[in-house]
């Protein structure tokens, strides 16, 4: 089992595997907003599509933690990211423990700055329930209800949010014993006011365990499967995964990737991330 990753440096980039926008190109080149031009999001036969029904990729950078670099998460840094790198989604994670909401119930504040902030700048945000420590989602199930119960109150019908419900269920967590039961429940305390924007679930050993997933699907028809990797560790095998959950009908969202080892140590290994992210945008 290979070490976990170092806290400092883990948080890089995110993206959704499906068809190619182009993103290379500024937001000054562009004539509307990435959610003005995309609008509503959801699922269709395993892919990503927007509300004209085409398929869409989602690219971005996903923020450290927020107890501990919160202030790097507002409306100036986010504007920078989608007018200099040309992003279209933002991820704000929000650990649950090591200092995180369980302990300081505040940070959702700085959530609600990072949505109405993506809101006024037409980028999609995804909320990120931040397990990791916590290894089983069920540790803090009823706290994650009364949370995303406020989050799909407040922005059910704002088409740019995305709730990720589980960030990397780990320690021996697995798919049927532990995190789809715990996603049913949330799912269910999400759809009870919000009834379609998108949902991320985490998989198991780091969301790593896809192939679980696609086996034994959740019924929610807008809910997408995490897959995370770091270029140093993860590669062919991770890739086979995808294919497979992809050739049962999942839909698979790489919200968190990186550039060195999974410790977080070594690279940046630079041919093994364009080898990635040449398979991701194909």
């Amino acid at each position: 089992m290979w070490m976990r990753r170092n806290q400092i440096v883990r948080k890089l980039t995110l993206g959704v595997v499906t068809t190619v926008l182009g993103m290379s190109l500024s937001f000054s080149a562009l004539s509307a907003t990435p959610v003005e031009t995309h609008g509503q999001l959801s699922i269709e036969n395993g892919r990503l599509v927007d509300e004209q029904g085409k398929r869409v990729q989602l690219r971005g950078v996903s923020s450290h933690g927020l107890q501990w670099f919160g202030d790097y998460v507002n409306k100036d840094s986010m504007k920078w990211l989608r007018d200099d790198w040309g992003i279209n989604v933002f991820r704000v994670a929000m650990y649950t423990a090591a200092d995180g909401y369980i302990s300081n119930p505040s940070l959702a504040n700085k959530v609600k700055e990072a949505v109405a902030a993506a809101q006024s700048l037409g980028v999609y945000i995804i909320i990120d329930w931040h397990i990791l420590s916590d290894n089983d989602p069920n540790i803090y199930k009823a706290q994650a209800k009364t949370f995303f119960a406020e989050m799909a109150g407040l922005y059910g019908s704002s088409p740019n949010v995305i709730y990720e419900i589980a960030n990397e269920p780990n320690g021996g967590v697995t798919w049927n014993g532990q995190i789809r039961p715990y996603a049913l429940e949330v799912t269910d305390t999400i759809r009870s006011k919000d009834p379609d924007n998108l949902i991320i679930v985490g998989t198991g050993t780091w969301s790593q365990d896809i192939h679980d997933a696609a086996d034994n699907q959740l019924p929610d028809p807008n809910t997408m499967y995490a897959l995370h990797f770091y270029a140093g560790t993860h590669g062919q095998f991770l890739r086979d995964r995808i294919d497979y959950a992809q050739s049962r009908g999942a839909a698979i969202f790489v919200s968190e990737w990186g550039t060195s080892d999974a410790s977080g140590n070594g690279g940046p290994f630079l041919p093994e991330s364009q080898t990635w992210i040449d398979f991701l945008n194909n």
